[in-house]
């Protein structure tokens, strides 16, 4: 396949042409946005060739969506179901700084911005949003959707069910499950299971809310498993 179209023109999306363009290993073609104002337009140099629907029209090209906020994590995900692309079209992009030992595994669709670690076979899934300074330890599961902001620590053995949201700073205690389409506010400390479908924040992290509706839509669907893996 030739170059790399990415699917947003937003703040995740630029910061994931920086790391295409500092890795060197991809032709960046352009972004596509669902935004007419953008159309024709550059984003930091990188020109906005048009709407997310023109991926299409671009059939060699590899893909990676960068799209989502703290309002509406699930955003990636609707937009996966939407396009309907074979896995293969998913490129996965690593920023060089990025460690990932031997023993983990990312999968397709997924990005990792500067300075990530995966420390010890650690398991991310597709279309993970793993952005600067996270460090991920032995025998983590990120599953499918996840998002885990700037500065996370995940001890050893935590998963983060399908579409989970982890907020700047948040640390999460070994062994530790965060459900489904939660999501856990910046700077929490987290301490025990999070069940699926809540907002939780604070040190102690506790229950604030349930979570907003794109979230809750999802787990209602449980979205299947992206992907053979």
């Amino acid at each position: 396949m030739n170059g790399l179209v990415i699917i947003g023109a937003g703040g995740f999306a630029r910061e994931t042409a920086q790391a295409v363009h500092d890795a060197g290993d991809l032709k960046l073609l352009g972004h596509l946005d669902d935004n007419p104002a953008l159309y024709g337009t550059e984003v930091d140099g990188v020109p906005v060739l048009g709407g997310c629907d023109l991926v299409h029209d671009l059939p060699e090209a590899r893909v990676v969506i960068c799209v989502g906020n703290p309002r509406d994590y699930a955003a990636r995900a609707r937009l996966v179901r939407r396009l309907g692309l074979p896995t293969d079209r998913y490129a996965t992009v690593m920023h060089p700084t990025a460690v990932v030992s031997a023993t983990s595994e990312v999968g397709p669709g997924s990005v990792l911005l500067a300075h990530c670690v995966l420390t010890a076979a650690v398991r991310v899934g597709a279309q993970v949003a793993v952005m600067p300074h996270v460090v991920l330890t032995h025998d983590d599961v990120v599953e499918d959707y996840a998002t885990i902001t700037s500065g996370v620590r995940l001890g050893g053995g935590v998963r983060l069910e399908q579409g989970a949201y982890v907020g700047s700073g948040a640390l999460v205690r070994e062994g530790t499950t965060v459900g489904a389409w939660s999501q856990i506010g910046m700077g929490s400390g987290v301490l025990g299971d999070v069940p699926p479908g809540e907002v939780w924040v604070g040190n102690p992290a506790r229950r604030l809310r349930a979570a907003g509706a794109p979230a809750l839509d999802e787990l209602a669907k449980r979205t299947e498993q992206w992907g053979d893996r």
